[in-house]
């Protein structure tokens, strides 16, 4: 099994003096000889100062979004440029919280992966279905139609697939659900992508603890995962991170 990715989305969350003490926190405390690779996506307001927290450590930095455009009369946007410039490796893009609070769509991701991509950032980009999509038998039509529309031809990123039904509820699809989706979901990225979609992370979410990681981590096709609430308690997430280690 290839190197899983721990992501931590902080969402809005952390002002200057609890995020710095949660990143070294983090950066201190990642287990010796771990082979997981972790990333902490602080707010904007958090990126220049956490940038030089964890440089020289094994803590990678990411943003939770970014512009499709490098510069121009966007007000309140911030371009992928402008994230390199500060030292930040990832973006998350169309998570469905932007999806859902921003009106952003598939061509809208797949434009923000491209500029990502060719200012240096290694894309995150997110895919779900809602708990209507699933309740009717639309999960697998949904999730194709999003990787056709927000992966843009040559992705080299990273996949993320949170259900939205289990984002921020404390609900988590059991473990044969997950397996069901990601063999899926590995079958459409080699459809569409060929033989780089078999080398295409695939992170899962939603709802992802301490108590379920080492569980949802061992299944086959599992990359990975994109942690919210509890990337936020630096226990929490490195018993995470040594659940992937241990993996």
């Amino acid at each position: 099994m290839s190197r899983q990715i721990i992501v931590g989305n902080w969402k809005m969350n952390g002002l200057t003096a609890d995020s710095a003490e949660r990143a070294r926190t983090i950066a201190a405390g990642l287990p010796a000889g771990s082979s997981a690779e972790v990333v902490i996506c602080p707010p904007f307001t958090q990126l220049a100062a956490l940038a030089s927290i964890v440089k020289d450590t094994r803590v990678g930095l990411g943003a939770q979004n970014c512009h499709k455009d490098e510069k121009g009369a966007h007000t309140g946007d911030i371009s992928p440029q402008m994230l390199t410039d500060l030292g930040v490796s990832y973006v998350i893009l169309g998570h469905s919280e932007r999806r859902q609070n921003h009106g952003e769509i598939d061509e809208t991701v797949r434009e923000k992966a491209v500029a990502a991509t060719k200012a240096g950032l290694t894309p995150i980009v997110c895919i779900g279905e809602t708990e209507d999509q699933r309740q009717s038998g639309e999960t697998q039509n949904t999730l194709g139609w999003q990787i056709k529309g927000s992966l843009p031809d040559g992705f080299s990123g990273i996949l993320a697939y949170e259900p939205i039904w289990a984002i921020g509820t404390g609900l988590a699809a059991t473990p044969d659900d997950i397996r069901e989706t990601l063999s899926f979901l590995r079958a459409e990225l080699i459809r569409q992508f060929g033989e780089t979609g078999k080398s295409i992370s695939i992170l899962y979410g939603g709802s992802v603890s301490a108590d379920n990681a080492a569980e949802i981590l061992a299944i086959q096709d599992v990359g990975g995962a994109l942690v919210g609430g509890a990337s936020l308690k630096p226990d929490a997430f490195l018993s995470i991170v040594r659940a992937a280690s241990a993996g």
